[in-house]
């Protein structure tokens, strides 16, 4: 914990945990795309496509080992529980947004 100002405390675990979720999260996104782009693709649009699942698989699996064995600064060596929790909020957001596009839809189509 950090003490701001006398009497405000910030929890940068908290920060780690996003900081974690984000890079898993990106890995993720590269590794789709990469996986797309190869096998759809042709000529350096496929090598461009290895490249990105390469990379995505790389610093998916570093982060994931570095959070899991307690590295990273967190220490907390509990890496499902995060990803589980950052699921069920996506989930949630998502779930939010389709309710909030279809209020928006119909609202239109009424108009």
């Amino acid at each position: 914990m950090f003490v701001i100002g006398g009497s405000t405390l910030v929890d940068f675990s908290q920060w780690y945990n996003f900081v974690t979720v984000l890079l898993l999260v990106f890995a993720l996104f590269l590794i789709l795309a990469g996986v797309f782009t190869a096998y759809f693709g042709s000529g350096k649009s496929r090598t461009i496509g290895v490249v990105l699942l390469v990379v995505g698989l790389v610093v998916g699996l570093l982060i994931g080992y570095a959070y899991h064995a307690g590295d990273l600064v967190t220490g907390s060596g509990k890496l499902a529980p995060l990803i589980w929790q950052a699921f069920l909020v996506i989930v949630a957001a998502v779930i939010g947004a389709l309710i909030a596009v279809g209020i928006f839809l119909v609202a239109i189509m009424k108009s």
